[in-house]
């Protein structure tokens, strides 16, 4: 087989939930938006429902309905995106929660789904989702006059603790909740990390669910093996891949491995990036290329018949260094050609 092969850790997705929600001490959600941050939303979602988790969130409307389908009826499926114009039979066939980010999305909810529960997003300083407080102020009487069933901000900044960002929201978000006895949530995977102060009522972790960053205690989750298609020995002076991007200093073995940036191996992390035969790191040379990555085995006493990319020795986080970006983006980026097997 010339695909990859990404094993998915279902069980390790449950103990990092479990382990949040053992330092938050207050109801613990997950947040399966992206199709479970690429891993398959209804797999994680089912594993984490027979773990205790109660309720969920989402993206977007669509992604809730996929959803439903495969928990069924009873746990708790919110929307981030709130009401959008046309989402009223998805919300209602699927029993879905908005989070109402506007007053024009609280009057098309209300409109045209009287007494169907919806949750309220405000925005204490990420100028992203959610009502600042002056249209907060001038709806809040309305809003709370229809029951909601959560009220919810965002933190910016929760991955750098010392930020004063995080403080300043804090403190917006108590203001403007104050004397309020509906539920609060304010922390995903950062601000859970944060300490009892952002807990409230219910947190919400996304990424540490999976493995990534700030959540550093957390089980890795996933495994990638690639196989080798072809080994070939390069002289002195010969060059490899795309723009005569790498030159052979001495006598080389180059492997060339199945996957590339069409199977989310962002380009970007080009020779920077390393792989693991046998816990032995090899690099990337040259550049990656659509299918195609091509790695430096001279070191190597024989050339395996695959090679790690994401395992026990290097996590999504140290990938997403090599091509400057974030655990987020590798994990909700690996591609549809993999092999995927799902272990509980």
């Amino acid at each position: 087989m010339s695909t990859a092969t990404l094993h998915i850790d279902l069980e390790a997705i449950a103990t990092n939930w479990r382990s949040l929600a053992s330092i938050a001490q207050v109801e613990t959600a997950a947040v399966v938006k992206a199709n479970g941050y690429g891993l398959d939303a209804g797999r994680v979602a089912q594993h984490l429902a027979k773990a205790g988790a109660r309720q969920f969130f989402v993206a977007v409307a669509e992604e809730g309905v996929i959803l439903r389908r495969a928990l069924g009826a009873g746990p708790t499926i919110s929307v981030f995106s709130g009401h959008m114009a046309g989402d009223a039979e998805a919300i209602k066939g699927a029993n879905l929660t908005p989070m109402i980010n506007s007053v024009d999305q609280m009057l098309r909810h209300v409109e045209a789904l009287p007494g169907h529960p919806f949750g309220l997003q405000l925005d204490t300083g990420m100028n992203r989702l959610g009502m600042e407080p002056a249209e907060w102020s001038a709806l809040r009487d309305i809003a709370l006059a229809q029951n909601p069933t959560l009220i919810m901000s965002h933190l910016a900044c929760a991955d750098m603790p010392d930020h004063p960002m995080n403080e300043a929201q804090r403190t917006q978000f108590e203001n403007m909740t104050q004397g309020l006895d509906i539920p609060r949530s304010l922390a995903a995977t950062g601000g859970t990390l944060l300490g009892a102060d952002y807990h409230y009522d219910l947190v919400r972790p996304g990424v540490g669910l999976y493995g990534g960053l700030p959540f550093a205690e957390a089980r890795p989750v996933v495994t990638l093996d690639i196989p080798v298609i072809q080994t070939r020995d390069v002289a002195v002076g010969e060059t490899v891949g795309y723009a005569n991007a790498w030159r052979a200093q001495i006598p080389s073995k180059v492997a060339t491995i199945s996957a590339g940036y069409a199977d989310g191996l962002i380009r970007a992390m080009g020779d920077k990036a390393q792989l693991f035969a046998d816990g032995v790191a090899v690099p990337v040379i040259g550049r990656v290329s659509m299918d195609l990555i091509t790695v430096d085995v001279t070191a190597l006493p024989s050339t395996p018949a695959s090679m790690q990319l994401l395992g026990p020795e290097q996590t999504v986080d140290d990938v997403a260094d090599f091509a400057g970006t974030i655990g987020y983006e590798i994990l909700t980026s690996l591609g549809g050609r993999y092999n995927r097997v799902y272990h509980i």
